[in-house]
């Protein structure tokens, strides 16, 4: 479930399927409908693989996010996923951070710079 982290970060612990679709829809259109949009930081630790589906969800959200001037960061990306992401060159597309805490500290600092 995604919660906001802060005014400017919103974070979603993801889960297998079908949840990780639903969870990625409701974040694109919690994004694509908002005034204000936030950072966001999915954190992927409890995901154990990903489809071409949730790849097309993530592009999307990423397509949503830039537009807005806004980041997008993966977390907790096991070995599988990863894989998946590296066949398809989507891991030169993505940012990535170990753990959901350096993705946060990552954003706080681009907003810092921002100011």
């Amino acid at each position: 479930m995604a919660v906001e982290w802060s005014d400017n970060i919103l974070i979603a612990n993801l889960a297998d399927e079908p949840a990780l679709s639903d969870e990625l829809s409701l974040i694109a259109e919690r994004v694509d409908g908002a005034d204000s949009v936030p950072h966001a930081v999915l954190d992927f630790s409890e995901v154990s693989y990903i489809n071409s589906s949730n790849i097309a969800q993530l592009l999307h959200l990423r397509r949503l996010l830039d537009e807005a001037g806004r980041e997008l960061r993966l977390s907790g990306i096991n070995d599988d996923v990863m894989s998946v992401l590296m066949v398809t060159g989507l891991d030169k597309v993505f940012r990535f951070a170990p753990d959901t805490l350096t993705a946060i500290a990552g954003l706080q600092l681009i907003d810092s710079d921002a100011e």
